[in-house]
């Protein structure tokens, strides 16, 4: 686990950046393209989410609504989907998921994501989250010494730290958090973040413009 160990100081740095996102307010411009956006679909409509692959409530709406949302909307390309990374606490485990999504590349880089919200568990539970990161990672093509060296690239780091600062200069507020053409979606009394069927609401009225 030294590996992870080696970025718990440049990670705090990180998550102190991602911790001003509990109080930032008004949005603005959370759905203009930015530097280093992962998306899939073309479609005219662009549903923003920003999420970690260590935050519980993310995996719990992945776990409830992404496959539905996926079938409906960008496998139909109406809607243009963008993930945005914002590492939460762990901070460590986090950013050394992303790093390895994004080393695995573009045709595998929600794979990976996906694979990591669906294992929380694993080490959530008292597992070592090295051996769940090694695995996804192995899943999507890459080898252990190609894992470590992502893991530590320092460039990828910093580029994590200056997304999670735009999405704290665009007022993000939390995670999971998902905006439909630039406006934010919320669900009061939701449990699993904005539910299905109000972002759902916001994507229909936008295509029936």
């Amino acid at each position: 686990m030294s590996h992870i160990k080696t970025l718990s100081r440049r990670a705090a740095i990180v998550i102190a950046v991602a911790a001003g996102l509990l109080t930032a307010s008004c949005a603005k411009n959370a759905s203009a393209p930015a530097e280093g956006d992962m998306s899939m679909g073309t479609g005219a409509v662009t549903v923003v989410e920003y999420a970690s692959v260590t935050c519980h409530v993310c995996a719990a709406w992945h776990s409830a609504y992404w496959a539905e949302f996926k079938t409906k909307y960008v496998d139909t390309n109406k809607v243009r989907f963008v993930f945005r990374e914002i590492p939460t606490p762990p901070a460590p485990v986090a950013v050394a998921g992303f790093q390895i999504a994004r080393c695995a590349g573009e045709e595998r880089y929600f794979d990976v994501v996906h694979a990591l919200l669906e294992s929380q568990s694993e080490w959530q539970n008292g597992g070592n989250p090295r051996d769940t990161l090694f695995r996804i990672g192995n899943g999507a093509g890459l080898n252990n010494s190609q894992i470590e060296t992502c893991i530590k690239d320092a460039d990828g780091i910093e580029k994590i730290e200056a997304r999670a600062k735009a999405a704290n200069a665009a007022g993000v507020s939390g995670t999971p958090s998902f905006f439909v053409n630039g406006r934010q979606i919320v669900s009061p009394g939701s449990q699993n973040g904005p539910t299905l069927a109000d972002i759902s609401a916001a994507i229909d009225a936008e295509l029936a413009k």
